[in-house]
């Protein structure tokens, strides 16, 4: 008897050990393309309903790319003289919208035709920068002012109605709902802080409060993943920072390059996070513990 227990408590050790060093293995980054095939502007990673991801500035600025589910890298369109996307979003049509942030407008893009047209414009915005979306097509988009330090944050209604929500922040940049879209997350790059509002039936936001903020490196885009904890690029430090609902640092995920500009969650399950590399001109991915948003 005393050596089957002996021989049990062996193999529990065993299996403890190996899910511990799998457990492990999902917070190792990885390249997911080859390194620059992108130009310094990588960004916006999306997914659309096949499970193809589209990226922004592929080869030269003012290109989106599509990467198929085995890998397979090409151009997907050019967009019009004078447009550098800068964020991708779709909505539950399957329409993409582009923040454009060079000709300072939101883009819609008709994936049948590869038509593109300007499905938003206000003499208002500074450059869209980064997008979210809600289940009722409601695109929230963060507008920095990169040489005065200041933001804003817009709604685009149906029709491409922009509504300013807050013109009185720091330099707005990475743009977040909340899995049940009753919590709007922004950050400020330069200011180093993580902003949550709330947000009511109709779209619009109340309840400023600090979030997280951070005493270095700045910020880029964000997601959530379906538990609510919010995944922040750290530009500059080459890091994800996982925090839970209440802001608390929960872990950091090394990644292989430093400026990271982007992330999303794709895969079977969502549990695969992909991340876009400005330094590296590419994209690396990690596995991850929760799902995604939506999955």
């Amino acid at each position: 008897m005393a050596r089957i227990l002996l021989s049990l408590a062996l193999l529990i050790q065993v299996m403890a050990t190996h899910a511990q060093e799998d457990y492990q293995r999902h917070f190792m980054s990885e390249d997911y393309t080859a390194e620059n095939i992108f130009t310094n502007n990588i960004e916006g990673p999306c997914f659309d309903q096949d499970g193809n991801l589209y990226v922004v500035n592929y080869q030269k600025d003012g290109t989106i790319a599509i990467i198929t589910p085995d890998k397979k890298v090409s151009l997907f369109l050019t967009l019009p003289q004078g447009s550098t996307a800068n964020s991708i979003k779709f909505d539950s049509k399957g329409n993409m919208y582009l923040a454009d942030f060079s000709a300072h407008n939101v883009l819609k893009v008709n994936m049948k035709n590869k038509k593109v047209k300007v499905y938003a414009h206000n003499d208002g915005f500074n450059q869209p920068n980064d997008l979210c979306i809600n289940s009722k097509n409601q695109l929230f988009a963060s507008d920095p002012n990169w040489k005065d330090g200041t933001g804003k944050i817009w709604r685009i209604d149906k029709g491409g109605k922009a509504v300013l929500l807050d013109d009185k922040m720091g330099t707005t940049n990475g743009i977040e709902l909340s899995p049940d879209e009753r919590i709007l997350y922004v950050n400020e790059s330069v200011q180093k802080k993580i902003w949550a509002f709330d947000v009511d039936f109709d779209g619009n936001i109340s309840n400023k409060r600090l979030f997280a903020e951070f005493p270095d490196f700045g910020f880029d885009g964000m997601k959530c993943d379906k538990e609510g904890n919010l995944y922040v690029t750290r530009y500059g430090k080459g890091t994800i920072a996982v925090l839970s609902p209440k802001g608390e640092l929960i872990r950091e995920v090394q990644l292989k390059g430093k400026n990271c500009s982007n992330l999303v969650f794709g895969g079977i399950n969502g549990k695969l996070v992909f991340v876009t590399l400005q330094d590296r001109k590419g994209m690396e991915m990690f596995r991850n513990d929760i799902a995604g948003k939506g999955y």
